[in-house]
């Protein structure tokens, strides 16, 4: 079949990299966001989904909205059978959504009806959900609600971090869509209706969101900080600076004050509301990203001194 894949970031490289390496399916031209400016330099710079798309030849479309008369124009010139859409990351008018025959197929990263929207992934892991996965489905106006054709399972480890879940998920999600459209094509799948029970929002995670409190149960510490790294990433104040923080260990002891520092010779930990956890890698502002104990080293913190 014919196919306009639409996607940015680098979780939607796996699925149309595996599109374009599929013998049965043409990849005729890739939608993406326009380029944008990353990294210190602010350089402009193609999106992941874009450079690849360009390494193999593919048009690639970069209207600044779906809704653009040109960028439609292009559409229908292009006569897709199919829209494949992972993480595009900009909503679809209905104009948009009528123009390819079997219409356009998302892949999530939830099981549906749970977690719809922009950050399923995080907020699975925040949740402590302790099972995840990824769904297609046919896109409809109502955001994340059309029938689901397929989907895969994966299990949340008790480690993981948004970064580490995601990756996974990228990975079998690409399987998934592939069959997914080998399906349509043979008319052997059938989209079923999203239940109505089960139903969960994930909203885009902002920096302010990503903000700790220690004033939380050291499980939901844990799985605050797990769930925004690496991005936006995870962060509390010191000394009335942004202090990031990467991944801590529930500690089963007593500890400290919530948020109240502890520095011992090959440790530091923090208090919460029940038990301690113990920093791993952190960032002072101004700093490189350095284990707990060596910040500390460097660092004359006082008895009593938290972090808010």
């Amino acid at each position: 079949m014919r196919l306009v894949f639409a996607g940015t970031p680098e979780p939607a490289v796996p699925s149309l990299r595996a599109l374009i390496e599929s013998e049965r399916h043409e990849v005729v031209a890739v939608v993406t966001r326009p380029d944008a400016q990353a990294g210190r330099g602010r350089k402009v710079s193609r999106s992941p989904v874009g450079m690849l798309a360009d390494e193999h030849g593919i048009e690639v479309l970069t209207p600044a909205r779906a809704g653009d008369p040109a960028f439609l124009a292009r559409l229908r010139e292009l006569a897709p059978d199919v829209c494949p859409v992972v993480a595009y990351g900009a909503l679809l008018p209905q104009s948009a959504l009528d123009i390819p025959a079997h219409g356009w197929v998302n892949l999530h990263f939830s099981l549906l009806p749970a977690w719809r929207g922009a950050a399923p992934v995080q907020a699975a892991i925040r949740a402590g959900d302790e099972m995840t996965g990824a769904s297609t489905f046919r896109i409809v106006k109502e955001l994340d609600a059309g029938p689901v054709f397929g989907v895969v399972t994966e299990t949340i480890g008790p480690d993981d971090t948004a970064g580490a879940l995601l990756g996974r998920l990228a990975e079998s999600g690409a399987h998934l869509l592939v069959s997914t459209v080998d399906g349509i094509e043979d008319d052997t799948i059938r989209a079923v209706e999203q239940p109505s029970e089960g139903m969960s929002y994930a909203p885009k995670v902002t920096v302010e969101d990503a903000r700790v409190s220690f004033a939380d149960p050291a499980s939901a510490v844990d799985r605050h900080i797990r769930s925004v790294t690496p991005d936006p990433g995870a962060w509390a104040e010191f000394r009335g600076e942004r202090f990031k923080l990467g991944p801590v260990t529930v500690l089963d002891e007593p500890g400290p004050r919530p948020g109240e520092l502890v520095v011992e010779r090959k440790r530091v930990l923090v208090g919460t509301a029940t038990k301690p956890v113990r920093l791993g890698e952190v960032q002072a502002a101004g700093k490189k990203r350095m284990a707990a104990t060596d910040w500390a080293r460097g660092t004359r913190i006082d008895e009593g001194e938290r972090l808010r």
